[in-house]
């Protein structure tokens, strides 16, 4: 039997898994944001195809982390584990993806375009909350 705490968490999880689905939506699809990355000109090919294969890992770790939470089986507390942790690798790879030399939150030409609330790229502060969401979900779980 699953606890309040879990089914909270749980669909906490299921909330973070679905947006990683906006991956695609927001370099691919919306407009102004995918015109700095998939309709970017001046994106080589190969640039591209990374973005590409990102968007595609988003989509598939949701997926994966949906059919954990949902699956035909009990949701135990590790299996949990496991869903958030795949829910959570797209986010957290974005969160430190500026480790790498000469990455940067944004490109040149767009550097001064778009809101930047809390002085952040709104890429960076959607990875910083999303993981943080999955800790709290963590904790609602173990508790």
């Amino acid at each position: 039997m699953e606890t309040v705490h879990l089914e909270i968490a749980k669909w906490i999880v299921a909330a973070i898994a679905v947006f990683g689905f906006g991956g695609f939506v927001a370099d691919d699809v919306v407009p102004t944001t995918a015109r700095q990355h998939q309709g970017n000109p001046n994106w080589p090919p190969h640039a591209k195809f990374h973005n590409g294969q990102t968007m595609l890992m988003g989509i598939g770790l949701g997926l994966l982390s949906l059919c954990i939470l949902f699956g035909s089986q009990p949701l135990t507390l590790p299996l949990f584990l496991i869903a958030a942790a795949v829910a959570g690798i797209y986010f957290a790879a974005m969160a430190l993806s500026t480790i790498f030399p000469g990455t940067a939150w944004v490109d040149p030409e767009f550097v001064h375009d778009g809101p930047r609330p809390l002085g952040l790229n709104p890429q960076q502060l959607v990875s910083y909350i999303v993981c943080l969401l999955l800790v709290v979900a963590v904790i609602l779980a173990v508790k």
